[in-house]
């Protein structure tokens, strides 16, 4: 055979070989990302449009060597809210928000922030402070790898106000009446005169519009998304408090089976999502609030004097969450003054220190 043609031969076998290896070198992931909250609400928007085209762009950006594949599940088309780690964990879905407000048996120290109420109005001061606290106290963060997830970032949710069909002047105008209240944020409304339902961002504008409660104290990117305003016009900032809600969390297998590099783009896209989803949500949550006074809400001020009796008014909850948590071996005392320090030392005003009573 001509000389010419065995070298011809010799580079089409070796560049089928090099780009058989290429094809070989490139792994596809399919993954499945859900939430029971749809896209309208932000932090299920942010893991959609930021968090699942940042991480791809990374991939590609690192050398393409893992190619991800995904199916998003928003809604509670695959997983419902309340069940979002136990699919995840399970292998229903891969990733995903996981709202430790809604599973507290699964994340109890998660939930201190709804514990002591009144605290910091800043996004980024709840979130920072509670994703110490995961890091620095091992049975706090170990609540994610127990349920078989990884933690990658989290949400903390703008502050919670009131939003009723009545006006609201002061607390005494809350007795008798009936308020939707999630998870723990029931415990807010003991001791005022009112009675807390139980209830979600998907049951508000029923549960107000049939009656089955006067009003819900919610935040505001959560009432806009559920047009609360639109049965309960009257608006009374109590500032509650930013409140931790929960994170992206991912199915601890699939992620450990993730190339070492891969699981890194994963974190630090993870830790972007925290930076920006606090940004975004305070942004939002100012400019909700007007939308809504523009729709024909009326908005008012808790007076301090009022908002700190409130606060007063309200049973030592968080001394006896602690107490709770540290019965069934957690450190909820730790939690609880550490997360009330971090507020402290990020300048947040106390009207009550729950860690002293």
């Amino acid at each position: 055979m001509h000389r010419r043609t065995l070298h011809r031969l010799a580079l089409a076998a070796t560049l089928a070989f090099a780009a058989t290896g290429a094809a070989h070198a490139q792994q596809t992931v399919r993954l499945t990302a859900a939430g029971g909250h749809p896209p309208v609400f932000l932090w299920v928007k942010f893991i959609d449009e930021f968090f699942i085209p940042e991480v791809d762009k990374r991939l590609a950006v690192a050398g393409g060597k893992t190619k991800i594949e995904w199916t998003r599940a928003w809604g509670g088309t695959l997983i419902k809210i309340g069940s979002e780690s136990k699919g995840i964990s399970d292998g229903v879905a891969d990733i995903g928000f996981v709202g430790t407000i809604f599973e507290a048996p699964r994340f109890p120290l998660q939930n201190v922030s709804y514990f002591a109420p009144f605290g910091s109005e800043d996004v980024a001061t709840v979130t920072k402070v509670v994703n110490a606290l995961q890091h620095d106290v091992p049975a706090m963060g170990q609540a994610w790898t127990k349920n078989n997830l990884v933690y990658l970032g989290g949400a903390a949710l703008d502050s919670y106000h009131i939003w009723t069909n009545f006006p609201l002047k002061s607390i005494d105008d809350l007795k008798g009446k009936k308020i939707t209240a999630p998870g723990p944020s029931a415990n807010w409304v003991q001791g005022t005169g009112a009675v807390a339902v139980a209830g979600n961002l998907n049951t508000y504008y029923e549960d107000i519009k049939s009656g089955v409660s006067n009003g819900v104290i919610t935040f505001a990117t959560g009432a806009w998304g559920a047009k609360v305003h639109e049965v309960a016009p009257y608006i009374t900032k109590v500032n509650f408090g930013s409140q931790f809600a929960g994170g992206i969390a991912m199915n601890k297998g699939r992620f450990d089976a993730l190339p070492p590099e891969a699981q890194k783009i994963f974190r630090e896209v993870g830790a972007e999502y925290s930076e920006r989803f606090a940004a975004a949500q305070t942004a939002a949550a100012a400019g909700l609030l007007k939308k809504m006074e523009e729709a024909g809400a009326k908005i008012s001020e808790l007076p301090a004097a009022e908002r700190k009796r409130w606060a007063e008014a309200l049973p030592p909850m968080a001394k006896n969450w602690a107490a709770d948590v540290q019965g069934k071996g957690l450190p909820g005392e730790q939690v609880l003054k550490g997360y009330t320090e971090g507020l402290k030392k990020a300048g947040a005003d106390l009207p009550r220190d729950w860690s002293a009573k």
